[in-house]
């Protein structure tokens, strides 16, 4: 039997050769590969030895010659195939280890060039890689470090073979590691040719996304489920780390991210207290314990098993005031070690720390749809000051110019048609996902329970007709903000100055669907 092993990553291949030598398999290795082989007392034949032609051009010329791929393609029990690799000097490979030249994580260096770029995309590798998958009805490949064990494994119980299924097995992980290979290249030339084009979206959508964990069910027990990374991502929940509680399920995740997006939008200390991808209450305050306090006091019935979001780590005094409620996950950037031990006294509760809780990442939004995919560039604005205008004779007061943007930040991320009313940096009525605005405007004042004398409200698109402002001047509402744009603006802002309520216009609508 003989293996050829030639390794970008050469994580436990010293070991891994030396069993395989211990169980009577030949080495052929390349360059760097059977040097490090050799240190470690590995009898190791070298490539040019096999293919007659010294390794060339920098390493670019050495696995691309019929003796390798000959050795791999040939099929055993064909005897056309054995006749030609007979004639032609081909001796068979068994059993091929090879990983490829780290592309990505060149490509992540801050300053990579596109030349170094280049020169770390794999060519022979792939090659080996696809012609002893093709044939892996007598080849074992073998791409990834954690299989070497199975491998081994698997001869000793097969009389020095590797068995049918984990070769059928290990030939789809290598198919599927050249894939992703070739997309995340395809990816980045394509970033590159994009700049300075007219188009920020390429002809062909190539998303490479790795499975991180099944999850127990969908968004109802009767769907199967899965979360998949894009693992070159830098920042999102695929590096969330959850330090305790139960597995995370498919709503849980959407939740999270629904609450991380509403807090990271403030830098004062925020809670977003979250139930179906809504905020039921949200607040800003000095503290994060006064912020909690208040996100909670906006909706106490809704806030039963919700999903928190903090934009600070969670500090002994805001963990006791989360632990006295029946609360489902909490995402923060980090937990003190006191605020750790109390909350995660709860079995359950899931407690998860999202690193770079602020950094942003310049990327794109997928939805999927039967049949196709939708993409487009995240909403990363709020508002453009410059272009904010004042269209009612009242201008708001401080207090009011104040929570107008906190209420509009936070109707972004409502689903529309949303309505947020807000007073002193605490949401106490939120309207969502409704059909009309006005029936957004009813919910938002009901939910609100009387305490809206002095409020200001948010929407996040324009006002069709006068009846919601009206319906929000006669429960007290003071000032307002909103996109504008609609053909009967002037009915609302007239209605505005009628009942001595402020207007602003934003320019900017934030549907969410």
């Amino acid at each position: 039997m003989r293996a050829l092993i030639s390794v970008s990553d050469k994580t436990g291949i010293q070991e891994f050769a030396k069993s395989l030598v211990s169980k009577g398999v030949e080495i052929v290795s390349t360059g760097g590969t059977a040097n490090v082989l050799r240190d470690a007392g590995v009898s190791v034949i070298s490539i040019d030895e096999v293919t007659g032609f010294p390794e060339m051009m920098n390493g670019r010329v050495k696995t691309l010659h019929p003796k390798i791929h000959g050795g791999l393609l040939a099929r055993r029990h064909d005897e056309v195939h054995m006749a030609a690799a007979k004639e032609h000097g081909i001796g068979m490979i068994d059993l091929v280890v090879v990983n490829l030249y780290p592309f990505e994580s060149t490509i992540a260096k801050q300053d990579v060039t596109l030349s170094e770029a280049i020169e770390n995309i794999d060519i022979g590798g792939p090659s080996m890689l696809r012609s002893a998958a093709k044939n892996f009805e007598s080849v074992a490949v073998v791409v990834n470090p954690q299989r070497y064990t199975e491998v081994l494994e698997s001869m000793d119980k097969n009389q020095g073979k590797v068995s049918d299924d984990l070769r059928q097995d290990l030939a789809l992980e290598a198919f599927q590691h050249t894939a992703r290979y070739d997309t995340v290249i395809s990816n980045y030339l394509a970033k590159i040719s994009l700049k300075g084009s007219a188009s920020d979206f390429p002809d062909t959508l190539t998303p490479v996304l790795k499975k991180s964990t099944d999850l127990r069910y969908g968004e109802n027990p009767h769907q199967s489920a899965a979360f998949y990374s894009y693992s070159y991502s830098t920042n999102g929940l695929n590096n969330m780390t959850q330090r305790h509680g139960k597995e995370l399920s498919y709503n849980n995740i959407v939740d999270l991210e629904a609450a991380w997006h509403i807090v990271r939008e403030f830098k004062e200390p925020a809670v977003a207290i979250i139930k179906h991808t809504n905020p039921c209450g949200v607040a800003i305050a000095d503290t994060l314990s006064t912020a909690y306090k208040k996100a909670y006091e906006a909706d106490q019935v809704s806030a039963f098993g919700s999903i928190i979001g903090c934009n600070q780590p969670v500090d002994l005094n805001t963990a006791t005031l989360m632990s006295e409620l029946f609360v489902e996950a909490i995402i923060a950037p980090s937990f003190s070690d006191e605020a750790f031990e109390l909350l995660s006294k709860k079995p359950s509760i899931r407690l998860v720390e999202l690193p770079g809780f602020y950094d942003q990442e310049a990327t794109y939004l997928l939805k999927y749809v039967q049949g196709g995919v939708l993409m487009q560039s995240p909403d990363a604005c709020v508002m453009n000051e410059d272009e904010l205008q004042v269209v009612t004779k009242r201008r708001p007061q401080t207090h009011e110019a104040r929570d107008l943007k906190f209420a509009f930040a936070i109707c972004k991320h409502v689903k529309s048609n949303a309505i947020v009313l807000v007073k002193n940096g605490q949401t106490i009525g939120v309207g969502a996902g409704q059909m009309s605005r006005v029936e957004a405007v009813e919910i938002a004042l009901k939910k609100a329970n009387g305490q809206t004398q002095g409020a200001v409200c948010a929407s996040d698109a324009f006002f069709p007709f006068k009846d919601s402002v009206e319906h929000l001047a006669k429960h007290g509402i003071t000032a307002i903000i909103q996109p504008g744009g609609s053909k009967r603006d002037q009915e609302s802002v007239d209605a505005c100055d009628t009942n001595e309520v402020a207007m602003v216009t934003t320019g900017i609508r934030h549907f969410k669907h």
